[in-house]
């Protein structure tokens, strides 16, 4: 074997042990605290519909401490949200009560 074939078979497993795959999808439950619109570079895409959604948000002033508490700011975000027509991560309802996601 060559050096250059050792070093492609070192790097390679690693390479796909930490990608994700193409139809794994986040968990909208595990997403809360302080969320940040972007239009480019997000952690998440997000559609956001009347029914049916993946997460129902509610958009708080303080202590975002519980799944579907967002609390909107521009600076020092957890996440990075863009919102999208098509493609999304998963989908989100704004609601007034009751975040998190709904059986």
């Amino acid at each position: 074997m060559t050096r250059r074939s050792v070093y492609g078979a070192l790097f390679l497993p690693t390479v796909w042990t930490f990608s994700p795959s193409a139809g794994e999808k986040p968990e909208p439950a595990r997403i809360f605290g302080r969320i940040q619109w972007v239009n480019a570079f997000p952690d998440f895409k997000v559609k956001v519909v009347d029914s049916f959604a993946d997460l129902h948000v509610q958009r708080v002033h303080s202590f975002p401490d519980k799944p579907g508490k967002w609390q909107i700011v521009t600076s020092f975000p957890d996440f990075k949200i863009q919102i999208v027509e098509s493609f999304p991560d998963f989908t989100v309802k704004y609601v007034e009560s009751f975040p998190g996601v709904q059986d």
